[in-house]
């Protein structure tokens, strides 16, 4: 590196960690284990790496920011998640600062494009590719929540609902119901939740129907009324979200059906909204804070130099009034 400036990216590149652990362990801060700090400092020490009167100023932020990416404030399972890494964070003494990317890829990679910038680490829900994520957040710490075969440096939070489904139909088989549909999120391929729901039909050699619905509450109501009008047998519906079932429930109400005389009603998340409505929504239920939480954790890891397992969050069958 003779003939120029030892920056605190060249120590993180030649260490093999993060910039913003190099920051840590040239200053004696928290959430780095002392193997890794030495290692930052030796390198450091055999680089020649003397910080710039700006890049201390960098470095010794009194307090850790933390960029969390979500598509849609308006859905109450994303504010759920995020409510439960504020908690967590605010225990640590971080701070949390929230973007909304309105469900739309190009906010999300315009957003990317700043966050690395703004803050020390990125949780988030992201539709672009790894390699898009790895360019713009340059080494970053990174946790990506919901999302299968993460690869790379990336932190891991995945939902497993799979028990949690099956549960479901079965509860929904055991009660007389044989005509039991899915509103599945509306996408270019069928969601892990629908394929929980074929494998869990197919085992009791029930036929399926599927409509696609938009994540919202008239989303669920359009995509009800479509169901109902292709298939008025129907008894029980799943879907792949809450707001979507509490918008099924609406229509189906709204068609003369009655919850659950006429109709079960199962939701996915089992949001605290669902206590709201009349009956009650069943549902499979995600521990939303443990989410947040458990990703604010991860950053731990990621920050001290550490690579997190992959962590799974299991949903399980919650029976409320509408099934």
């Amino acid at each position: 590196m003779t003939g120029k400036r030892i920056t605190i990216r060249d120590v993180a590149r030649s260490a093999g960690v993060s910039y913003q652990t190099v920051s840590r362990a040239l200053n004696d801060k928290g959430e780095i284990d002392v193997s890794t700090k030495q290692r930052v400092l030796d390198t450091a020490r055999e680089l020649g790496y003397r910080p710039s009167r700006f890049a201390r100023g960098l470095v010794r932020q009194d307090s850790t920011s933390i960029g969390l990416v979500i598509p849609n404030l308006l859905n109450p399972y994303f504010t759920e998640v995020a409510s439960g890494a504020l908690d967590a964070a605010r225990k640590r003494d971080w701070h949390v600062v929230v973007y909304d990317t309105a469900d739309d890829a190009g906010q999300e990679q315009s957003t990317l494009s700043m966050v690395g910038s703004q803050v020390d680490a990125v949780i988030g829900y992201f539709s672009q590719p790894d390699a898009v994520i790895d360019q713009y957040t340059s080494g970053m710490p990174v946790v990506q929540i919901g999302r299968e075969d993460v690869t790379g440096r990336f932190g891991s939070i995945q939902v497993d609902g799979e028990d949690g489904v099956h549960a479901a139909i079965a509860h929904l088989a055991a009660g007389g119901r044989r005509r039991i549909g899915m509103l599945d999120y509306d996408y270019d391929e069928p969601s892990s939740r629908y394929q929980w729901y074929a494998e869990a039909m197919r085992e009791r050699r029930l036929t399926g129907c599927v409509m696609p619905a938009a994540q919202s509450i008239e989303g669920g109501q359009r995509a009800m009324a479509a169901m109902l009008e292709a298939h008025p047998d129907l008894d029980a519906i799943l879907t792949y979200n809450d707001v979507i079932a509490i918008g099924a429930m609406f229509q189906a109400r709204l068609l003369g059906r009655r919850v659950p005389a006429d109709m079960a009603v199962i939701g996915f998340d089992g949001l605290a909204i669902g206590n709201m409505v009349e009956p009650p929504l069943s549902s499979v239920r995600i521990d939303t804070r443990q989410v947040g939480a458990v990703a604010i954790d991860q950053v731990g890891q990621l920050l001290a130099g550490q690579r997190p397992e992959v962590a799974v969050i299991r949903a399980e069958l919650m029976l409320r009034g509408s099934a």
